[in-house]
């Protein structure tokens, strides 16, 4: 047996007619059509819109006043200050095993990232995953580079 466009038919019962709804008593869904006498559920354009409490603040609307809602899929780093790297040799390579190595980084579970505060007068080359803007000047001021991986 071929299928095609044709010969396609739905399912027996899967396909109901639609109700007439206000054609009189014996059609079943005569004058109110099932929506009862009054109210706002009876009226025309019936349905009041997702989340509509009524007329009180609806919950999608007093949730995000509250306190302490952790943003979500939020970005997390292991962060150092460029003053902590001021102790390194000048012209060494900064990265977050070398952190670890030389026991300025006890956590590494997340990338590096180089914060701006404090001074730095040594040229290093920092490898890290993200830089703020006044880090990465400072390194760059003293000679150095910021290579993000």
């Amino acid at each position: 047996m071929t299928f095609n466009l044709q010969s396609l038919k739905s399912n027996p019962g899967a396909r109901r007619r639609k109700l007439r709804k206000g054609r009189g008593i014996a059609a079943g869904q005569g004058a109110s059509c099932g929506f009862g006498m009054r109210g706002q559920k009876s009226r025309s354009g019936r349905p009041t819109r997702p989340g509509f409490e009524g007329g009180q603040m609806p919950l999608y609307r007093r949730i995000p006043k509250l306190k302490h809602f952790e943003l979500v899929n939020q970005k997390e780093f292991t962060i150092i200050n460029v003053a902590k790297l001021a102790d390194c040799k000048t012209g060494s390579t900064i990265s977050l095993d070398s952190l670890v190595k030389d026991g300025l980084v006890t956590s590494p579970k997340h990338p590096l990232k180089v914060l701006g505060n404090g001074e730095l007068s040594v040229k290093l080359t920092v490898q890290a995953a993200a830089f703020t803007a006044s880090a990465r000047t400072k390194i760059e001021a003293a000679g150095g580079s910021c290579e993000v991986i």
